[in-house]
Formats: C-alpha cells, sequence, structure tokens
C-alpha cells in the first residue's frame, strides 16, 4: 500500500504519517512535506523518484504527472488498468492526503499584490484531490485534519476503510476543491457586482436548533471569503441553541444598529423592528425602544450597540428577550441576566465594519436575485423641504426615521419623536393601511402624534395616508417623492400646516 502526502497545513502531519508507515503504506511525497518528514525520522519516496522528472517552475509543477495520476485513477477491479499500469511499471496509490494553499487567507491580507495571491492558486492539490475522490472506490482521500485520526483508527481496526468512509471523504473533497475554486472565481469578480456566471461558497458556521418552524432542520453558512458575517467573532456566552428564527431576527437588528451613532437600541420581532431609541446612555436608550412597543417586544431579539452595564443588565433581566447582542458585557451585568436561563447573551468582539461591498443575495424558485445591499446611511444631503419648515430639532427625527424606515418591510411606515419610534406599520399591501397601523399602535400604547415625524419608505399615492398622519398631528411627513399626485399630496400638507422632506430615494424592503 502507499499513501501520497502533499500538505500545505503541516498540523498533525507527522503523527498521521507515523501512523500510516505503521500500517505498512509506504510515503510519497514532495516539497516541503517530504522534508518535514525526513526531519521526523520517516522514510519518504520523493515524487521526483517516482517520475523521474524533478520539480519545475520553481515548484509550480511536481505532482502533475501520469505516473501520479494513474497510480491514483487506475481501477483495481479492470484487468485493462491494472495491465496498463504493470506495463508501465507503475504501482498504485491507495490513499491520497492533500491540503490546499491558502488563497482565501492571501486574498484577505490587505496589502496582498495581486501577483502574490495569483501566487496562493494551487493547481496541483485540487487535481490529486479529485482524482481520488473519483477513484474513491479504490482510493481514500483525505484533505481536512481533522479526518486524520478517524481514519488512522478505521484502518488499524479493518485493515481499509470502507466504502461508506471513503465516498463521504470523497464527497468532503469535492465541496473543497469547489469552494476552492468559486473563492478564486469571487477573487477575479471582485470589480463585477452581476458577473456573468456567479460562484458562490459558504461554510458551516454552526448548526441552529431548528428552522423557520421546528420540524425544519437549519443551519448557519457564512460566506467564504467574507471578512466579516453575522456571527464573526460573536461568542454566546450563556443561553439555548440559536435558531433560524433568532439569527433572521438578529440580522435585522444588527443592520439597523450599524446606523446609529449615539448610544442606541434596536428591538426586532419577525425581522422588523418594534422599537428603536436612540439616548445620551444606553440604558436610556434601552428603556425608550422597550417603550416604544413593550407588547411586541415580548420574545424579541435586542442589539444595543453600547456595552451592557450592570444596570442595563437588570432592567434586561425584567423582561422575556430571546436574544441579546452587545459589544461586551460587565461582570455584575453576566450576574443579573444569568437569572434568565434561557436568554442566549452574544458578545460581539468584532470591531471591523461590516463589509459594504457584499451583495445582498435573495433565494427564489430554481434560482437568485441579486442585487446591490442598500448601504446607505441617510443624512441629511439631498433631502428638500417642499413645503413648511422643520425645525433644527425636528430635523435629527427627520434623518431617525429615514434611518429606521429603511429596515421596516415595505409598505413601511414609521412615526417618531425625540429620538424614539412610537409607531410602526410594516409589511402593509396598501400604504394608506401601513398609516393606519403605525398610528393605531401609537395609540395603543399612549404615544401622541402630535408633533412627531412620520416617514414613509416610497412615495405616497394619494393623500389618503398624509391626511390620516395631519389628522393626528405629525407635523413633518418625510418621504422620497416622485409619485403622479405629489403636487396633490405636497397641498394636503401645505394646508394643514405641516412640513414635507422629499428624499429623492426610496427604500423598499421585500
Amino acid at each position: 500500500m502507499r499513501a501520497l502526502i502533499s500538505v500545505y497545513d503541516k498540523a498533525g502531519l507527522v503523527p498521521f504519517a507515523r501512523g500510516l508507515a505503521e500500517l505498512g503504506f509506504g510515503i510519497v511525497s514532495s516539497g516541503g512535506t517530504a522534508a518535514a518528514l525526513e526531519e521526523a525520522g520517516l522514510e519518504v519516496t520523493r515524487v521526483e523518484e517516482l517520475t523521474g522528472f524533478p520539480e519545475l517552475l520553481d515548484g509550480r509543477v511536481k505532482t502533475l504527472h501520469p505516473r501520479v495520476h494513474a497510480a491514483i485513477l487506475a481501477r483495481r477491479g479492470l484487468e485493462e488498468d491494472l495491465a496498463a499500469l504493470a506495463e508501465q511499471g507503475i504501482e498504485p496509490i491507495d490513499l491520497v492526503c492533500v491540503s490546499l494553499y491558502p488563497f482565501e487567507r492571501a486574498a484577505d491580507e490587505p496589502d496582498a499584490s495581486a501577483e502574490h495571491v495569483i501566487e496562493m492558486i494551487d493547481v496541483g492539490g485540487p487535481s490529486l484531490l479529485r482524482a481520488a475522490a473519483k477513484n474513491h472506490a479504490d482510493v481514500t482521500v483525505v484533505c481536512r485534519v481533522e479526518e486524520y485520526d478517524a481514519v488512522l483508527a478505521e484502518l488499524r481496526e479493518h485493515g481499509s476503510t470502507s466504502l461508506e468512509t471513503r465516498r463521504r471523504l470523497a464527497s468532503v473533497a469535492f465541496a473543497t476543491t469547489a469552494t476552492y475554486d468559486a473563492a478564486i472565481a469571487r477573487w477575479f469578480q471582485r470589480d463585477e457586482s452581476q458577473p456573468e456566471s456567479l460562484a458562490l461558497a459558504f461554510a458551516k458556521v454552526l448548526e441552529l436548533s431548528y428552522g423557520e418552524n421546528p420540524h425544519q432542520g437549519a443551519a448557519y453558512y457564512a460566506e467564504r471569503g467574507a471578512r466579516t458575517h453575522l456571527l464573526s467573532r460573536v461568542e454566546q456566552l450563556q443561553g439555548k441553541p440559536l435558531s433560524f428564527n433568532n439569527l433572521n431576527d438578529l440580522s435585522a437588528a444588527r443592520l439597523l444598529a450599524r446606523e446609529l451613532g449615539e448610544p442606541g437600541c434596536v428591538i426586532v420581532k419577525h425581522a422588523n423592528p418594534c422599537g428603536v431609541a436612540v439616548a445620551e446612555t444606553i440604558e436610556e436608550a434601552y428603556e425608550r425602544a422597550l417603550a416604544a412597543d413593550p407588547v411586541s417586544a415580548y420574545g424579541s431579539v435586542v442589539v444595543v450597540n453600547r456595552g451592557v452595564t450592570a444596570a442595563l443588565g437588570e432592567l434586561l433581566a425584567r423582561q422575556f428577550v430571546e436574544v441579546l447582542f452587545a459589544p461586551g458585557f460587565d461582570e455584575q451585568a453576566m450576574e443579573a441576566l444569568a437569572r434568565k436561563t434561557s436568554l442566549r447573551v452574544l458578545n460581539d468582539t468584532e470591531r471591523r465594519a461590516l463589509v459594504e461591498t457584499e451583495p445582498d443575495y435573495r433565494r427564489v424558485l430554481g434560482g437568485l436575485l441579486v442585487q446591490d445591499r442598500d448601504w446607505e446611511i441617510a443624512g441629511r444631503e439631498g433631502m428638500e423641504v417642499v413645503c413648511g419648515s422643520v425645525r433644527d430639532a425636528q430635523w435629527e427625527d427627520v434623518v431617525f426615521c429615514w434611518r429606521v424606515v429603511k429596515h421596516v418591510t415595505s409598505n413601511a411606515i414609521v412615526i417618531a419623536r425625540d429620538g424614539q419610534t412610537i409607531g410602526i406599520g410594516a409589511g402593509q399591501m396598501s400604504r394608506v393601511d401601513a398609516v393606519r397601523i403605525a398610528l393605531e399602535k401609537a395609540r395603543e400604547l399612549g404615544h401622541s402624534a402630535e408633533g412627531s415625524v412620520l416617514a414613509s419608505d416610497a412615495f405616497f399615492p394619494f393623500a389618503d395616508g398624509p391626511q390620516l398622519a395631519l389628522d393626528a398631528g405629525v407635523s413633518v411627513l418625510v418621504q422620497p417623492g416622485g409619485s403622479k399626485r405629489d403636487a396633490e399630496v405636497i397641498e394636503a400638507v401645505s394646508s394643514a400646516g405641516a412640513a414635507m422632506v422629499v428624499t429623492h430615494r426610496r427604500h423598499f424592503r421585500h
């Protein structure tokens, strides 16, 4: 029996190779792998001895040779294949162990030159893995350090690996080469937002407790090569396992929280914000976000953009919260939160900005919709007051309200005052119904709309929605504009003595 070993990652290499040698495997290797094994005292046949050719092109060509690939691809049950090997004096290779050049790590280096990244494209390694995986009926292929012990254990117990094991390892190998090639393709396409062919690769980060419903299995995958992702550098400090819905809500909350510069809190339920507030302290921000809609906040995801203090920990421990996400926790805060044993507490240590170039992918039947993500953080730039006047203090609510409405499912209406949402209407087929719901939510919870700001994610097609808001006391309306009936809508607002701000940009979120 023979094993071909060629690995970039030398972790666990020597014990694995020594175990194979003890089982009677002859070891074939090249380059740095061969040197490491020889230094450890193992007997190695160099690939150049096998092929009769030296390494070429500064190591670019080592294993790309018929005497290597024929030894791997020969079908042991086919007499013609064995006769061909015998005629050429080639001995079969029964196990292939390869780890690839770290292309993604090189591509992620901020100052890496294109030449350096391209040199990290492995050519021979994927070829070896694909050959061995294709012939898994006879060949064991290993491409992860995590498999070393299990493969050795099976060989020691049975003298060979089972077909089931070889098929599973082949699946891992093909997935490895596929994701590797996808990462390379995406690097070459890095300046194309919608390339002709879209090669995506994802790595499993977490098994989830269940999907949208308990009978659905689920997992969280992060895009390979992404510098930051939903759970990058996030540690779960306590609580139950995360579910599909937890992470969907967390994503919505994090995307909104990144737009809040002041101490802020975002409370999300079913992927929509139900309470958002900013304040001078994080404790006050949480209390105001909760007060915005305490009924909907029951069993929600809470994201704060400041560390959780002892005082905030006590406040949070009084509520039923599914997930709490924050950039740090005081020891006393954790003592208070520990009373809520089911609460999932996530500590965010990621200090890099979320990647603002990643596309937005939406799965549809048999395909994928791809668009540029709506990363814009709104400010006053580009906004136009088309009637009435907006006081300086109100401008803060105009910007705050416009930032929040972007993250509410369309049709979307948000009413806010003094840096606090007081009514949200989400996901309605009719915009006037979204206004009605937002106003009703405010009334139900004792929030007066008098002097408030209302934002709409898209234009008002008729004056009926604005009229409802004006009758309730809303003093500033914010909308993109662009309707055929803009003049009618503006006239209704002007006649009521209120102000209207047109942003000239919409924020649909379906």
